[in-house]
């Protein structure tokens, strides 16, 4: 394997790990601010802009104030000239860039970058070279020789850079970057031959020529040039032939048109990876140090002709860029700027929404589509659903009302919501009670109370549970004096002993808040022994003592419904 396919396999395998990395690290990002509503981010000549888009007096929110981007590279570079390549060579640069748009940034970049070559056929067209000249003579002898350079570029560039996938209408931001750049370039060069070995002595193709000629088959290419490595052991001591023109230290100073593409990966807010292609076109023919060829034939030393294209050559690299910039977004070409655009759209922030207005014709605060009572009187209290409230339901509504709540056995009332309460019922048996008994007092007269059964470890009422209760709940209010002690079981654990609480609780509770009784009527036990844990027991407690309410025993073990 050859140093060539080595060089690209070392920079795939590293571009790939990198593009791992990227993806890894990326999927951790979190993004970077808009910088839309912080000031800090606004430049002081686009502040006014700003206020006034804070405002609402201007639509469109200022630029913010963006990161600068600093990179580094280095890669593979090759060529295009007169002689061809002499295996890899490589270079490396830096650059600084600067986004003036989401779209569009500017880029200085300097590379320094190591071009070689060496022909496989040989010429005799050296004649027309004065440097060469000077070491084979005109060429007119028939001597032939093989071209070769080394050549040191120094390219300072000046690009405009169009980022094409940043601006997105189905994703608020992307992992990576595609661009096209162009711009011009002042590049120079240094370059050399080999002409003389380590000894002085001039270089003599002669066994080269005998080995591989005369015809120097295309074919045979790699092993030619084998050989001329072989002899050329010697340095690159011989300044190459130049054109007259512009110099800077020396060297050659010449115009230069760049143009190329990338691709940026990024790895978080901060830094970024690139692999790009660059070309450059530069308008000397003497990057080589030959601008005169011939087509070689044994015998013919006319046919020479001077070349008529410029060289060129290509940077591929591979580099690594970072974001500098305190109180500033990201570079630009990072961002969509759809993104606040849907943002604001799907969560209003700055947006000035007019409050909604629907009609309510009576103005009793329901609005007309869930209004059922459409003509309530001016100042009567509703309900949800904009009908007049009758809190006790006697068909008086409140605003009319004398008595807001009259008793369910004083109704039916008057016009003015006043009802006339029969004597109870209970006074009559306490009285026929206490006579029977010589005076004293007796257990009221409810009949059997019924016992309330609950599965497993439950606390929920069951449907037949919940008849029991309905059935016993009529008996009690049509006798008002009787009192209920509703009786659970089980002390042998704290557990036990929350659970027979909860039980008793949800029976009272029922009673109370569904069938409307008072809790003065009811003597909370729980916790008792002498029946099933799993039973609720309803026993006549008139004429007993004790509480309606306890606190929970254990209320960290309380069963959840």
């Amino acid at each position: 394997m050859n140093k060539r396919v080595l060089l690209k396999t070392a920079v795939l395998s590293f571009t790939f790990l990198l593009l791992l990395s990227a993806t890894v690290l990326y999927g951790q990002s979190d993004g970077s601010p808009s910088g839309l509503y912080d000031s800090s981010y606004i430049p002081k000549n686009r502040q006014k802009q700003h206020n006034e888009f804070l405002n609402n007096a201007y639509p469109f929110p200022a630029k913010p104030r963006n990161q600068w981007e600093l990179g580094i590279k280095g890669g593979y570079t090759t060529g295009f000239t007169d002689v061809r390549n002499w295996g890899p060579t490589g270079g490396f640069g830096f650059h600084v860039r600067k986004a003036l748009g989401y779209m569009f940034s500017i880029r200085a970049e300097y590379d320094w970058i190591r071009l070689r070559g060496l022909s496989y056929q040989p010429t005799h067209a050296y004649g027309k070279n004065s440097v060469l000249a000077s070491y084979y003579g005109n060429g007119s002898s028939g001597q032939n020789i093989f071209y070769n350079y080394r050549s040191t570029v120094h390219e300072l560039s000046l690009q405009g850079v169009f980022t094409i996938n940043n601006i997105n209408f189905h994703k608020a931001k992307t992992g990576w970057n595609m661009y096209f750049f162009g711009g011009i370039a002042a590049m120079t060069y240094s370059t050399f031959y080999k002409t003389v070995d380590d000894n002085g002595a001039v270089y003599d193709y002669t066994s080269v020529i005998t080995q591989f000629g005369p015809q120097f088959s295309y074919s045979d290419r790699k092993d030619i040039r084998k050989a001329l490595k072989d002899k050329l052991t010697g340095s690159w001591s011989t300044l190459a032939q130049r054109n007259p023109g512009p110099k800077l230290g020396g060297a050659p100073l010449t115009a230069v048109a760049v143009a190329g593409m990338g691709f940026q990966f990024k790895l978080n807010n901060t830094w970024n990876i690139a692999i790009e292609e660059k070309f450059s076109f530069c308008n000397s023919d003497l990057l080589d140090g030959q601008q005169w060829q011939n087509n070689y034939a044994p015998g013919n030393y006319q046919s020479i002709a001077q070349s008529k294209s410029a060289d060129s050559y290509n940077f591929l690299s591979l580099g690594i860029n970072y974001n500098i910039g305190k109180h500033a977004v990201q570079p630009l070409w990072w961002l969509n700027p759809l993104d606040y655009a849907y943002n604001e759209i799907n969560a209003p922030r700055h947006m000035k929404l007019p409050k909604p207005v629907l009609d309510d014709a009576d103005g009793d605060g329901v609005t007309d589509q869930f209004d059922l009572e459409p003509n309530t009187p001016k100042g009567s209290p509703v309900d949800t659903h904009g009908v007049s409230r009758d809190t006790d339901g006697d068909g008086v509504p409140d605003f009319k009302d004398k008595e807001l709540i009259t008793p369910t056995q004083c109704q039916p009332v008057d016009a003015d919501g006043v009802g006339k309460c029969p004597d109870p019922q209970c006074c009559k048996d306490l009285k026929d009670a206490m006579e029977s008994n010589g005076g004293g007092l007796r257990k009221c007269n409810v009949g059997d109370l019924p016992s309330i059964t609950f599965k497993g470890r439950s606390v929920v009422l069951s449907k037949d549970a919940q008849a029991l209760l309905a059935s016993t709940a009529d008996k009690l209010k049509n006798s008002p004096n009787c009192k209920v002690a509703v009786i659970g079981y089980g002390e042998s654990s704290k557990a036990a002993q929350q659970l027979s609480w909860d039980r008793v609780n949800a029976v009272i509770n029922y009673l109370i808040e569904k069938e409307g009784l008072n809790a003065d009527r009811f003597i909370f036990r729980y916790g008792q022994t002498g029946g099933e844990e799993s039973t609720v027991d309803l026993k006549d407690g008139t004429g007993e003592e004790g509480p309606n309410n306890v606190p929970a025993p254990h209320p960290n073990l309380r069963r959840k419904k």
